[in-house]
């Protein structure tokens, strides 16, 4: 089983995810806002910060899991 990565930073975060169809929409200081059309419309934040929290980065993962209806483990070999 994959474990979250604990260097990852947020831009580093942002070009993993554009392999689920996720691109940015907007930016607001430090965040940037990203969705997907793919399995439905989906939004999510992700913070610019070096390296991200592990809990923040467990808890996105979690929430782009449920939206793809796989588990965290699969989003985490599919992404890393």
């Amino acid at each position: 089983m994959k474990k979250v990565p604990r260097n990852l930073s947020g831009e580093q975060f942002i070009k993993l995810l554009a392999k689920l169809a996720y691109s940015k929409n907007r930016q607001v200081g430090s965040h940037v806002r990203l969705s997907t059309d793919k399995n439905g419309k989906h939004s999510i934040t992700i913070s610019l910060h070096n390296p991200l929290k592990i809990g923040t980065l467990s808890k996105i993962i979690n929430d782009i899991a449920i939206h793809h209806k796989m588990t965290k483990e699969e989003i985490l070999e599919f992404l890393f």
